[in-house]
Parts: structure tokens; sequence; C-alpha cells
């Protein structure tokens, strides 16, 4: 990693760019999908049903890739460049979905399942999709919403069967009605592998700080190369790894990660319910997850919800976990004393921390929003790693991550391979890397003012990189408050550190030409009532 001043070219106080060398080779995501079902595994995915979670193997996932990808070309029209979109929560169909997309040349545009009908609609008139892929019925009843005003989308794919109504089409009765026909599997393959690094391979609407929903165009390449920086020489996992697939598949983080973890050979679990997690954790005992900061805060609270004897455990407890995980993850020696009261703690909290987590994890992976120190400090020391990381849906969207064994709390780690860090002037994170946007779809003008002549992408972040070349976020550029009396107060951390509470559900900071700033409070009623 090189740490210099860009413009001086010696090393300058502060730190104003970094940059992390990558040779990684170009590559598309199709090549990706068939690297990794040639490893011809049993257990691709879990698929929960009535008997549990039953594995879903490499073979049966080619089959069905196969299938669909004749039935999107053949019955539905779906032509190299068409946008297809795809309406659900996360589950194996999903992946299905989406790699079939993408061996037909076509563009996946995923949509979050919580999107009202007035907001999908804006989406799918600006990509101009006319097949939508869909989960159930409340979903179906979206689309046929907007069939009914715009009458834009043509067909619309259910994957659960029972709910597929009118000229709607069952999932496994579409691929039944194509199976006999499709090409063998040496053409679909050849077809395929016909996606060039440069192609646009999904589109994926972020509505930024303007609420205006804009489809970031991102490449085979852009992905391609992120799964490779962090799964090729970051992250060791492989086919004895198992993954809880629970943060939206709609969005760049989960996705990317999915991808990964197919590509290496490692099982997934896709979890369509948030309130369904704590049950998964149990039952799949992953071994890797991806999880949003929210997801440690939610954790954390209930732990500290106890009430009576079980409380004053517990707070102690939390202490030695914050008091030897400091020190382990600073390195320092942990006296005689602390080590016994940790082993103690360990037999009687943080096995019980551990196994509602399903006693296998070897680390997660924290993305979407920054991590508190308090929540970092007592995980790591109650036996669980979590790797914090930065980066956008333009980005692919990995730019940072912490390393194992070389964590560094309240910071997002060192660059990806493959990418370089600059701090602007007035303290904006610039990105320049392979993972970077090819720009906004349909708007060259948002392009324009997010990604400079030189190829910078402006994050709207605010920064500054660590004498090590460590970034560490410190607010939106937007979100920035100023009293006034003309005093910048950053409201992130504020409300960061408000969150950490058992009783507080949100927090939100206002005071922008305001006397003083004022934090605002979502009660944690459910602790409140109980």
């Amino acid at each position: 990693m090189s740490t210099t001043d860009e413009v001086a070219g010696v090393a300058a106080e502060p730190l104003r760019y970094v940059a992390m060398p990558g040779d990684m080779p170009r590559g598309t995501l199709t090549r990706l999908f068939f690297e990794a079902v040639d490893r011809d595994l049993p257990d691709a995915l879990l698929r929960r049903g009535g008997d549990g979670w039953q594995p879903v193997s490499h073979r049966d996932v080619l089959d069905q890739v196969r299938t669909l990808t004749h039935a999107l070309r053949s019955r539905l029209g779906v032509n190299r460049g068409d946008r297809v979109a795809l309406l659900s929560e996360n589950r194996a169909e999903w992946l299905i979905a989406d790699y079939a997309i993408l061996c037909a040349g076509a563009l996946t545009v995923p949509l979050y399942a919580t999107l009202p009908a007035n907001q999908l609609a804006v989406i799918l008139q600006d990509c101009g999709a006319r097949i939508v892929f869909v989960s159930n019925a409340e979903q179906l009843a979206k689309i046929r919403e907007l069939q009914r005003e715009y009458g834009q989308v043509e067909r619309i794919i259910v994957m659960d069967d029972a709910a597929a109504e009118g000229d709607a089409i069952g999932w496994h009765g579409l691929l039944d009605e194509v199976r006999d026909s499709r090409p063998d599997e040496a053409a679909f393959r050849a077809e395929a592998l016909r996606a060039q690094p440069e192609d646009v391979a999904t589109l994926i609407y972020t509505s930024g700080t303007t609420g205006t929903p804009k489809g970031a165009m991102l490449t085979h390449d852009n992905i391609w190369s992120n799964v490779y920086g962090c799964f090729s020489t970051i992250l060791t996992i492989d086919e004895n790894d198992v993954n809880l697939s629970f943060l939206p598949l709609s969005h760049s983080f989960q996705r990317m990660f999915d991808y990964g973890m197919f590509w290496v050979g490692a099982t997934t679990a896709h979890v369509s319910r948030f309130d369904d997690v704590p049950q998964a954790l149990r039952e799949v005992r992953p071994t890797i997850a991806a999880a949003a900061p929210r997801v440690y805060e939610k954790l954390y609270a209930r732990l500290l919800a106890a009430s009576g004897v079980k409380r004053r455990l517990v707070l102690w407890a939390r202490g030695v976990a914050l008091e030897v995980g400091k020190a382990w993850l600073e390195k320092r020696p942990v006296s005689a004393g602390m080590r016994l009261q940790h082993a103690l703690a360990d037999r009687l909290v943080f096995r019980k921390v551990r196994a509602a987590l399903g006693d296998r994890i070897r680390f997660f992976v924290s993305g979407s929003a920054p991590l508190s120190h308090e929540i970092a400090y007592f995980f790591y020391g109650a036996g669980v790693t979590i790797l914090e990381g930065y980066g956008l849906t333009e980005t692919s969207p990995v730019t940072n991550v912490n390393r194992p064994g070389g964590i560094r709390v309240g910071t997002v780690g060192p660059p990806v391979p493959g990418t370089e860090i600059r701090i602007a002037d007035d303290g904006e994170i610039l990105v320049r890397g392979r993972q970077v946007m090819k720009g906004y779809w349909n708007s060259p003008e948002a392009t324009r003012e997010a990604i400079d002549e030189e190829g910078w992408l402006h994050t709207g972040d605010i920064g500054v990189l660590d004498p090590d070349g460590l970034l560490r976020i410190t607010d939106r550029k937007k979100e920035l408050l100023v009293t006034a009396g003309g005093k910048n107060v950053a409201p992130l951390p504020i409300e960061n550190a408000a969150k950490t509470s058992p009783f507080v559900a949100e927090a939100l900071m206002i005071g922008d030409r305001r006397p003083y700033p004022i934090l605002l409070v979502v009660p944690n009623f459910d602790l409140l009532d109980g």
C-alpha cells in the first residue's frame, strides 16, 4: 500500500492519498457463475422448506439457470441489453433469476421488496423494464397496480406458483414449459460467455442525497473486480463455510458478498424475513455473514435489557468484554486477573452470545452504516469478530475493509486491491478504481457531477486518512450541521452513540442554522412496555 501526498509526491500531514495495488484479471459475472457451478458440490444453497433446510446442488442451480435463460429468450423475447426487474425478498430463486438474466445478456434491475407501487413506478419507467420477476402475491399486486396505470410491464413471473393469476406465469410452470426445447449445455455456455467485462450487468437505483432515484450502471468487471479483490486476497473463505444471506439482495453489499461466496464454493442460506434471522442463525449455524450495524445493536440492546441479578451479571461481563476486546485489538497485554474474569464471563455470558449466532461464526463483515466503538470492542471481547468496511452502490460496493488480524476500530480499514482513496480539500472522500460505476442510467449530468474528468468518484462522505492509510468516516458532506453561531457539528457520531442504549430505537440530530443542536429520539417501546 502506498501512502503519499499526490501533488507533492512526499509524505504529508495530514495524509491525503492512499492506494492499494492490485493485479487482477478482467472478468464477467457469467464466467464467475460457470467457475462456481463447475465445482459441482452438493450444497451450493440451502433452501428452507417444510422439512427444514434442504441443500440445492451446483448441478441443480445450473439446470434451472440454463432453463430460465432459454425461457427469457424464447418465451419472453428478452434480448441482449434489455432490462429485467427483480422484485423479491432474499431467496434461492432471486439468485437463479439474476444469473439467468445475466446469462441472457440482459441487465438485472433489483427492486427493494419494501418499496410501494408509486416508487416502483418511477424506477420501472426510467429503466424501461418490460419483464418483472416477483416473489409472491403481495409483490404481484404492486406490479398489477402499475400495469393498470402505465401499461409498461408486459409479463410477470411469480416465484410462488400458487400466487400466479391471470396472465402472470408461475416459476415452475415456465421452466417445465421450455425445458425440452432448450439448447444443449455447450451452446448455452458459449452464448452466456459472450458477455464482455465492460458490458453493463445491472442497474441499481439509489436515491443518494437528492431523493430522486438514479440507476447506477455497474458493469460485469465493476462487480467482478470487487469480488476478486475481496475474496481472493482479503477474506479466507472456502467450500467449508456457510453464509447466511439476510440483508436485501437488492442492495449491492449483500449481492456482491453472495457472488463471492458462490464463487469460492461456500454454501449460502437465504432468509426472506428479517424477523426470521435469529432462528435461522441457530438452525443454519453460519460461519460467515454480512450484516448492517443495526443487527449488532439489536443483539447488544437485547442483552443489556436483562433485569435484576442477571442485569448486574451482564453489566459486569460487558465491562470485561470492553476492556479485554480493546486491549486485544490494540495488541496490549491483559493482566492475569482480567484474564480470569474474562474466562468466567465467557462461561456465564459470552458463550450464550455466540450460541445465539449459531456458535460457528468466524467473522461478520459490517457495512451500510458506521459501527460504534462500543459495539466493536464488546463483540470482539465476547469472541465475535466484526470486520467493518465502507463503500457505496456506485463502487460495486466495497472500497475499504478491515482485515482479519489487523482490525482498527473507528476506521473502515485500508483500500481493497486496485483502489485509490484521496481526501479533497473540503474533506470529501474521493475514490478511483475498477469498481467505480460506468455512470447513471439516462443521467449524463448526474454522472458528470459524481465522476470528475480524472475518474475520481465524489462520494459525498467526509473522512480522514490516519498515518497508516486507514480511512475514518466522519460524516456525510451534506449532513454537517452549521449552527446559528457558525459551529460545524457532525451528527453521525452523536446519533450512533445514542443508539447504543437499549432504550433507543432511532436517533436523529437537527440543528442547522439553529442556536444549538437537538437530538430527536424514538424510544424502544417494546423494551419500555415490557
